[in-house]
């Protein structure tokens, strides 16, 4: 009887796990946290703009159903903690998946019994071994291994050229990323790096807090891109989202500041000064704490012994990339696809859920439920199941292709910038906008 490991208890790893008992195969689920789901507690104050229909399942329900579960309305939007308390709780709990879930228990590394990553001959019969952390250490042994350990505890920094900016280690304190929940910020200047989901629910939340003024940092210059499908959008919430954010930049509830890319973050007495640009061609904007929402990024470091194919931009399996690829496109819709796209070189892992995006945006989870279906049915040796497309995804209403590049040329004869905030200074009368009191001389 095979043995899957599968790495994170989040919605997609346990759907695998679900999946695995279905097929006759012994799960053992890995999950760091204390807790399954530990990513998405993170996050269980924010409401989903996908309805419970698309947030189970279907081998996980049927699990449930035999369990005696009553399966939430189908219509109703969960947040992250109803989603754990009425779905993956219950899931770990009270069906057989009970047996086979390792909570803080830590992957730091895999392997194949007795291989370096250099050494092939016999490779693809040897078993996996994953060494784990949980207290005293032990190593797991598995045929095949189902990486959904998600990115959620991977962010992306503020940096606009994918390094934390000067100063963002040593104002951490200051600093919050994902979606934070935004009851500590009533009454504060607080600034919003992103464009995405994260950053949109992020803002609406503050403009709603009495005395709060949010600032919109957006590296792009193209605010519009963000307001989605409106009422195109097959998820009613998620172009309704849109249209709200829409509405609150246009009515300056949110202020803009486009073409901001984070350079440098410094103490300004009480506030922070957060500097984009050079020296001679700057922005600045003064604020009591800063929300980083510009995405998130996988952490391959305990695969290293394994073989890895990763697209060499999105860090993703190579044949998803071009059905992900901001550059390409902008569809937040992404067709089904499965083990074909998601196999690696190392015969048995699979990359599935967030992780399998790499550095891509707009996951559906219902997306990652149909991976991990494709893939144990292709671990079980059914090559018909696992290649066949079992999914109708929700068109998100918007779709474009790249725009045409806006890099500005440095001031002051194309010269590096000098990326030290002390260049860019706000004037007095001008820092609640962010305006610059430095020139190019």
């Amino acid at each position: 009887m095979k043995r899957v490991a599968i790495v994170g208890a989040g919605p997609v790893g346990l759907a695998a796990a679900a999946h695995v008992l279905e097929r006759g195969m012994v799960p053992i689920v890995l999950e760091a946290g204390p807790e399954v789901g530990h990513a998405v507690r993170q996050w269980g104050h924010v409401r989903m703009f996908s309805p419970w229909t698309y947030n189970v399942d279907r081998a996980a329900g049927r699990l449930l159903e035999k369990a005696g579960w009553n399966r939430p309305d189908g219509d109703a939007y969960p947040s992250g903690g109803d989603l754990v308390d009425q779905y993956l709780a219950p899931l770990a709990k009270r069906t057989p998946l009970v047996d086979h879930i390792h909570t803080g228990t830590n992957v730091v590394a895999i392997a194949r019994a007795g291989f370096d990553k250099v050494k092939s001959a016999g490779r693809d019969k040897a078993p996996f071994e994953l060494h784990v952390v949980n207290g005293r250490g032990a190593v797991v042994t598995a045929d095949a291994v189902i990486d959904a350990s998600g990115t959620w505890f991977s962010p992306n920094p503020a940096g606009a050229n994918g390094l934390p900016a000067k100063g963002e280690r040593e104002n951490a304190d200051r600093i919050a990323y994902g979606m934070p929940a935004v009851a500590r910020y009533a009454g504060k200047t607080v600034a919003v790096l992103g464009a995405g989901h994260s950053a949109i629910g992020t803002l609406i939340e503050l403009a709603r807090l009495p005395g709060t003024r949010p600032i919109w940092l957006l590296r792009g210059d193209r605010p519009e891109k963000a307001f989605g499908g409106g009422a195109n959008d097959k998820l009613i919430e998620r172009g309704a989202l849109g249209t709200l954010f829409g509405g609150l930049v246009r009515s300056g509830k949110v202020a803009v500041k486009t073409s901001f890319r984070v350079q440098a973050i410094e103490r300004a007495g009480e506030q922070l000064r957060i500097a984009s640009g050079s020296c001679c061609e700057c922005q600045s904007v003064l604020v009591d704490e800063l929300v980083v929402a510009t995405g998130l990024r996988p952490d391959h470091s305990f695969l290293r012994e394994l073989r890895l194919a990763l697209d060499p931009a999105l860090e993703c399996p190579p044949a998803l990339a071009p059905l992900i690829d901001p550059n390409l496109h902008s569809c937040g819709t992404v067709r089904p696809h499965g083990a074909r796209e998601l196999a690696q070189p190392e015969p048995g892992l699979y990359l599935a859920g967030m992780k399998s995006y790499g550095r891509a945006p707009t996951f559906l989870m219902i997306t990652g439920y149909e991976q991990v279906r494709s893939i144990v049915a292709d671990i079980a040796g059914d090559r018909e199941a696992a290649q066949r497309v079992e999914l109708v995804l929700p068109e998100t209403g918007v779709c474009s292709g790249p725009g045409p590049a806006t890099a500005k040329q440095e001031c002051c004869g194309g010269s590096p910038s000098n990326t030290d905030a002390g260049c860019c200074r706000a004037d007095e009368t001008t820092k609640a906008e962010g305006k610059s009191g430095c020139g190019c001389g």
